[in-house]
């Protein structure tokens, strides 16, 4: 049995690892549909306010980040290693992260068609991104756990979240005014984004991954951290780990439901109603998986998501890479010149399925390539630390 001491003895947990996996996987499936005119509806996220399965991928990462990070640390603190060394692999590590992000909206640098030069990527990079958030939620949580005490750390969750319900309620935003969350451009988080960003977002005035609604995300994260202490607690048994779990996931999807009344679930701002009921959905569904994969064992088919969960960074970064490139290839068929994304798609795929069921063939298609590099990279025993 994956006990809490056996992980603290080098052990990984099981649960963490599927998790994770599971949860890159899902981000691989929804971010290469064959052809994003078709896709069904739960693979797509939500327009504006609400939530669909896909807007839970993200904070779910963010929130398994957290849990990392307390597991991570107390091993490496019980070998003695000191917070001053802890910190600054943490520091390297975020920006190594923060540049795979850059990396992957610049690519691909250059075009040759129809005259050799930096590509529009490069020259509007957009500086935000999934990755480059992650670096961000990584450091700060890193140096929260380190440096201060549970109780700080709880206090800076909930400054955060109702912090930003303050600003983004109580802050004018010129030519909108204040409270504005309708509209994508005159909210504050996309008005500092103008600010700050300006030529180099997502969208030409805001970015899902903003300045601003950063600092709920970190939220996100220290929901991980709170869950990874619960995760340590020696006293606990395995049971009361669980049931601790699935009463505060329970309680915070409560909550954050109950907080949507009057400041909507909304990813594209990360609002603080949509942190705390992504996060509360992500210690119920992590405490399930712990129960049944650590504490019961129940390991059987538990391969495919701990093979994606031992490399996630690389296998999502390998994976927009080659889709782009599969775009940027091209190929003709019957006088018609497509991209080796568009071929499979148009001429292979929609030959024996519909539109949206191709759509979705393309996208497990995807799935299995890069499950397969990972089942590879885990029967080698290869490991790559970013």
């Amino acid at each position: 049995m994956t006990s809490i001491s056996g992980v603290s003895s080098g052990k990984r947990l099981v649960s963490l690892d599927f998790f994770r996996g599971a949860t890159v996987a899902a981000m691989i499936l929804v971010n290469n549909p064959g052809s994003w005119s078709h896709i069904y509806g739960p693979l797509k996220h939500a327009p504006w306010h609400g939530w669909t399965p896909t807007d839970l991928i993200f904070p779910f990462f963010l929130f398994i980040v957290g849990v990392s990070i307390v597991l991570a640390f107390t091993k490496a603190k019980a070998k003695g290693a000191h917070n001053s060394d802890l910190l600054k692999k943490t520091l390297i590590r975020a920006a190594k992260i923060f540049g795979l992000g850059l990396a992957l909206s610049a690519f691909p640098y250059l075009t040759f068609s129809p005259d050799f030069g930096f590509h529009s990527n490069l020259i509007d990079l957009r500086i935000p991104g999934v990755l480059q958030r992650i670096a961000i939620c990584y450091a700060v949580g890193s140096i929260l756990f380190l440096y201060t005490k549970p109780k700080t750390q709880m206090y800076t969750l909930a400054g955060l979240l109702l912090g930003y319900w303050f600003l983004m309620i109580g802050i004018p935003v010129p030519g909108f005014g204040a409270g504005v969350l309708d509209n994508p451009e005159g909210n504050l988080a996309a008005y500092i984004d103008q600010l700050t960003l300006a030529g180099h977002t997502w969208k030409e005035n805001w970015d899902p991954e903003g300045l601003l609604s950063t600092l709920p995300a970190i939220g996100t994260t220290l929901i991980g951290i709170w869950t990874g202490r619960i995760l340590m607690k020696d006293h606990d048994s395995e049971s009361s780990r669980t049931l601790q779990f699935f009463i505060w996931g329970f309680v915070l999807i409560i909550v954050g439901y109950i907080w949507s009344w009057i400041f909507p679930i909304n990813k594209n701002i990360w609002t603080s109603s949509y942190a705390i009921f992504t996060g509360g959905q992500a210690m119920c569904i992590f405490g399930l998986c712990y129960w049944f994969l650590d504490v019961k064992q129940k390991q059987k088919f538990t391969n495919w998501g701990v093979a994606f969960g031992l490399n996630a960074i690389t296998v999502f970064f390998l994976s927009g890479v080659i889709a782009r490139i599969l775009s940027m290839i091209t190929v003709s068929h019957n006088e018609t010149t497509y991209s080796v994304k568009g071929w499979i798609y148009e001429v292979v795929l929609k030959s024996i399925a519909s539109p949206i069921n191709a759509s979705l063939l393309y996208a497990i298609m995807w799935i299995l390539l890069f499950w397969g590099l990972a089942a590879w990279m885990k029967k080698k025993n290869i490991i790559i630390k970013v």
